[in-house]
């Protein structure tokens, strides 16, 4: 059974991203699937994603809403974190295994200071969408920031499930 991360991936790159995702679960202790479903969520599986750009009069490309970038879409302030924390200096957000590893050291730090599970991948995507500070406030964002964490949700236990059914 081909694995469950993207249609669109070649077998080689399948095996290495599930390898680096599971390297990722080793290292913090986040299931494979949060972290997949995470990933998926921020950027289909795209190295190059980016937010969209505003438009100025309305039809001119302008800014980009956020400094949101690659497989993670970590912004610029929190993936200089990243890599202060973790010496991964010569990370990138365009390599998926430094955006898994992004992602479950993100999940891990909130799993450690905000005292959400590692494998309640609801309330793990909420922290990470809305960031730190917001979620620690209470605040959990508007009906579409909810309805894209349930999405995400279903996601991880699509990927478990499919992963059962996969040779290790």
């Amino acid at each position: 059974m081909s694995a469950p991360y993207s249609t669109r991936m070649t077998a080689g790159s399948t095996i290495g991203r599930r390898r680096a995702a599971e390297r990722a679960e080793q290292k913090y202790g986040v299931p494979v699937p949060v972290l997949m479903a995470t990933v998926r969520k921020e950027s289909g599986f795209k190295s190059n994603a980016r937010p969209p750009r505003t438009k100025l009069l309305g039809f001119i490309p302008w800014k980009r809403v956020s400094s949101a970038t690659g497989f993670s879409q970590a912004l610029d302030g929190t993936w200089a974190q990243y890599q202060s924390e973790t010496g991964g200096w010569a990370a990138r957000r365009t390599s998926f295994a430094d955006a898994v590893d992004f992602v479950g050291w993100y999940h891990s730090r909130t799993a450690d200071t905000l005292g959400v599970a590692r494998n309640d991948t609801y309330n793990l995507y909420l922290a990470y969408y809305l960031g730190w500070t917001a979620y620690k406030r209470g605040e959990r964002g508007d009906a579409g920031v909810q309805r894209y964490a349930r999405a995400t949700e279903q996601m991880a236990r699509d990927y478990a499930a499919q992963l059962r059914q996969c040779a290790p």
